[in-house]
């Protein structure tokens, strides 16, 4: 499944919208705030992910499944119970480990350069 942004800037290209185009139809959106939202540089805030589920005709629960960020609030709940966490969290950001070699640790994986 893609990332959010990756999916949006796919179903944008499907209508034949550029980022300007696209933008507008989002109520004067700028084309740079689409662009980061679809690098995965910035997240939309939900009135922002309803207007692009409206624009794409999709359904908001569709965009929603390819939002694989876990709350924020959620993370630093869980860093202030088990400082572990924290530590680990700063380790991953430290070594700039892809959200794609997390995933495949998660579920048993070898990391890419273990192949």
């Amino acid at each position: 499944m893609k990332p959010l942004g990756e999916y949006i800037r796919e179903l944008r290209q499907q209508k034949d919208l550029s980022l300007r185009d696209f933008a507008k139809r989002l109520g004067g959106k700028s084309a740079a705030f689409i662009s980061d939202i679809e690098l995965g540089r910035r997240f939309p805030s939900d009135p922002v992910l309803e207007d692009i589920a409206r624009v794409l005709d999709v359904s908001l629960e569709n965009l929603r499944q390819h939002d694989f960020r876990a709350p924020v609030e959620d993370l630093k709940k869980l860093a202030e119970q088990e400082p572990a966490f924290g530590a680990a969290f700063r380790t991953i950001v430290d070594k700039q480990i892809t959200p794609e070699d997390l995933l495949k640790l998660a579920e048993g994986k070898p990391k890419r350069d273990e192949k």
